[in-house]
């Protein structure tokens, strides 16, 4: 069920449950860039937020230069967006809150 590709509804409900989060054209993705105060913090924040999508099995697309992290998540296997894209969105949001950002 958490790989279940959501129709345009449902998006639009959950993007009220992510903080700064973007859809794209297609609705297929959800995407937001996380800024810290140096590349340390940046770096933490990917070593948690990889934990958690370990444990998610749920993978971003994403990449780091320097403080920002520029995040994607999508569901390949469904072709858009699952409860696993919001899950993982906001496990994310609440660890860059639970780190004073």
């Amino acid at each position: 069920m958490k790989r279940q590709k959501f129709d345009s509804t449902a998006i639009s409900e959950l993007l009220a449950t992510v903080s700064s989060w973007e859809i794209d054209a297609g609705e297929t993705a959800l995407s937001k860039s996380f800024k810290f105060a140096n590349f340390s913090e940046a770096f933490g924040f990917m070593t948690r937020a990889a934990l958690v999508a370990e444990k998610l099995d749920h993978h971003p697309e994403w990449k780091n230069v320097y403080r920002t992290v520029e995040v994607r998540l999508t569901t390949h296997d469904a072709g858009g967006l699952t409860a696993l894209d919001f899950d993982l969105a906001i496990a994310m949001d609440r660890i860059v809150g639970s780190s004073g950002h």
